[in-house]
């Protein structure tokens, strides 16, 4: 396994990494032979979050006895001091740990930065857990470009990492990210399988990893099988033939007219749908085998995909021209409300 350098972290993780999302369909007994696997091959960055139900537990039962063998990182969406004070004794609670390596504000926009960076934000937080040796690096996570681009101008003396939506169809954070790397910010690849609409998971890690855009990406592993064929991808890492590159071409093709990248330029919805939000429930219900997980989130929207009334606004304002109100629809039909 070759190793790559995180940022101003120095930290050294594998290019191909641990996301901790679909650990919680299976058991605690799943999980410990997952870290097993990752342990055999070499994969050395775990990250999970907060709100990932059980995943934190889970983990922190699997690396009893090793913890020190791997860099843990978790996040929360808590935007306020005292929250995030809390948020970091829980996570060190439920991990099984007296450090986490990397915490991370976890998708941060544009109308929380004053919150986040303010005097009672949870910014001041982590820098105070970071003093008292509870974590060692503090980073960020977005969905949105605009809310990348901001991070990286205002905040790059900060901000130890970034995680950004990445992949061969979500290329929209590209010039961006280049920009943070370049300023010494640590780049995290999330969905690199596009949530799920990538079925070849070889050439989706292949892109990331030799896109010279995000030092590492964290595929989602549920099970040992997809530990194993994660990590082969690290052996993997000779340029992308011109057949590969054929196949991005008519991927994107494909995808580009059918797959929201949470850019965020269809809100606001004129009734209160978070577009976005509702295609990413309806892809983990597809997707991960997460029903359950899927069904509790949606129902939890104030505003969910039966609201919308089919005014249109949302899709004269996409700049992929997707067909949103056929896609909120299938949502609902997925959903059954």
């Amino acid at each position: 396994m070759q190793y790559v350098r995180l940022g101003k972290t120095g930290l050294n993780v594998s290019p191909v990494s641990f996301g901790g999302i679909p650990i919680q369909r299976g058991t605690a007994e799943d999980t410990r032979a997952v870290v097993d696997k990752m342990e055999e091959l070499g994969i050395n960055l775990i990250d999970t979050a907060r709100g990932y139900t059980v995943s934190e537990e889970y983990l922190g039962a699997a690396l009893r006895g090793r913890r020190e063998r791997f860099i843990l990182a978790t996040k929360s969406m808590v935007r306020d001091h005292a929250g995030m004070k809390n948020e970091v004794e829980t996570s060190l609670a439920k991990l099984g740990t007296d450090h986490i390596d990397l915490y991370q504000i976890h998708n941060i926009k544009t109308a929380d930065f004053d919150k986040v960076f303010g005097d009672d934000g949870a910014w001041k937080a982590l820098v105070e857990a970071r003093q008292e040796g509870k974590i060692g690096h503090i980073g960020v996570t977005a969905h949105g470009i605009d809310d990348l681009k901001r991070i990286v101008k205002e905040h790059a003396h900060q901000v130890e990492t970034i995680m950004f939506p990445y992949n061969l169809v979500e290329i929209q954070g590209e010039e961006t990210l280049k920009e943070a790397r370049a300023k010494d910010i640590g780049t995290i690849a999330m969905k690199p399988l596009a949530g799920g609409n990538l079925e070849n998971w070889r050439l989706a890690l292949r892109f990331v990893a030799l896109s010279g855009v995000c030092d590492v990406s964290i595929p989602g592993m549920g099970d040992v099988a997809e530990v194993e064929q994660n990590a082969s991808v690290c052996n993997d890492l000779t340029p992308l033939t011109e057949a590969e590159w054929e196949e991005i071409h008519l991927l994107r093709r494909e995808l580009g007219n059918r797959f929201c990248r949470r850019c965020g330029y269809c809100a606001p919805c004129t009734v209160g749908i978070d577009i976005p939000t509702n295609f990413v429930f309806a892809n983990y219900l597809r997707k991960y085998g997460l029903a359950g997980w899927a069904k509790d989130r949606y129902a939890s929207l104030k505003v969910n995909a039966s609201a919308c009334v089919e005014c249109g606004a949302c899709e004269e304002r996409c700049p992929y021209d997707l067909p949103i109100i056929e896609m909120l629809k299938k949502v609902r039909m997925d959903f059954g409300q």
